[in-house]
């Protein structure tokens, strides 16, 4: 089982819980057993502590009061932990001419990050998003800095006074960082009162955070693919020219959200276009 998690995990890379499940077509109980295998061989990691600690529940507390076979219950907070990855194996040291290793050391070498480029990097991350946390990063290429070497950065300039440290956005674990400006537009938003405003953004666009941050399901980051937001809710996606409703909507409503979908993404309609949708959504 530990075999076929490890092969499931080499082959689709960081899973979450319930895709492994479905992949490897084990139990989750035998998903857990597997996962508790690898990762006590050094194998397989966490992106999120909540995961580890799941593992380290007594076997007291996972088993059922009630029962007298011995088996395993699902672990508390495994299924919400977040992604499953194989950690990387180094090479077994050989011995290398001085001259070979230091031919490899002059190539490698440009490839390390260097502490500038990861505060640039950081840096660009808050003023595109405003607020930064290690959810943010699924969205992002794999290029850049792990999110171990942007939260030294944010916490140094957290210490200067630059940025503001603390929690955000509800819902996630983790270290949070914010923007000053970003923070008195959050506060500013959430004290005042609904417009009914819809926006439509393609689901490509940074600023559509459907499941990753709003919950929600994901939306394939494809060319076409859109989402409309009510007040910053999702509403309505479409994916291949097939429109969905998230939310319940009457026959006005959706009529509204189909229209939003087929103007161009990232227009807030203004007040006198936006007067009509008012109409059919109050």
């Amino acid at each position: 089982r530990a075999q076929r998690v490890a092969k499931y995990l080499a082959n689709n890379g960081a899973s979450f819980f319930d895709d492994i499940a479905d992949g490897t077509r084990l139990l989750r109980a035998e998903v857990e057993d597997a996962l508790s295998e690898l990762v006590a061989r050094g194998h397989v990691r966490c992106d999120s502590y909540a995961g580890l600690r799941a593992l380290l529940v007594p076997a007291s507390r996972r088993a059922s009061a009630n029962t007298h076979r011995r088996r395993r219950v699902a672990l508390f907070g495994i299924a919400d932990a977040g992604r499953w990855l194989l950690t990387r194996q180094s090479a077994p040291v050989e011995a290398t001419p001085p001259a070979k290793a230091q031919a490899q050391a002059q190539v490698q070498a440009p490839t390390a990050i260097a502490p500038e480029s990861v505060e640039q990097v950081a840096r660009i991350l808050l003023r595109r998003y405003g607020v930064m946390c290690w959810n943010m990063l699924e969205r992002e290429p794999a290029w850049l800095p792990p999110w171990r070497d942007l939260v030294r950065t944010y916490r140094r300039l957290e210490a200067r006074g630059e940025i503001r440290g603390g929690r955000f956005i509800a819902g996630l674990s983790g270290e949070q960082f914010a923007l000053p400006e970003a923070i008195a537009q959050m506060r500013l938003v959430r004290r005042r009162p609904p417009e009914d405003s819809l926006v439509c953004l393609a689901a490509t666009d940074p600023a559509n955070l459907l499941g990753s941050i709003v919950p929600g399901p994901k939306v394939a980051r494809v060319a076409g693919s859109r989402v409309v937001y009510r007040d910053g809710l999702p509403i309505a996606t479409s994916v291949a020219g097939q429109v969905e409703m998230l939310v319940p909507l009457d026959a006005h409503q959706e009529q509204a959200a189909t229209r939003a979908l087929a103007l161009a993404p990232a227009l807030r309609f203004p007040e006198r276009v936006s007067e009509t949708f008012k109409e059919s959504i109050s």
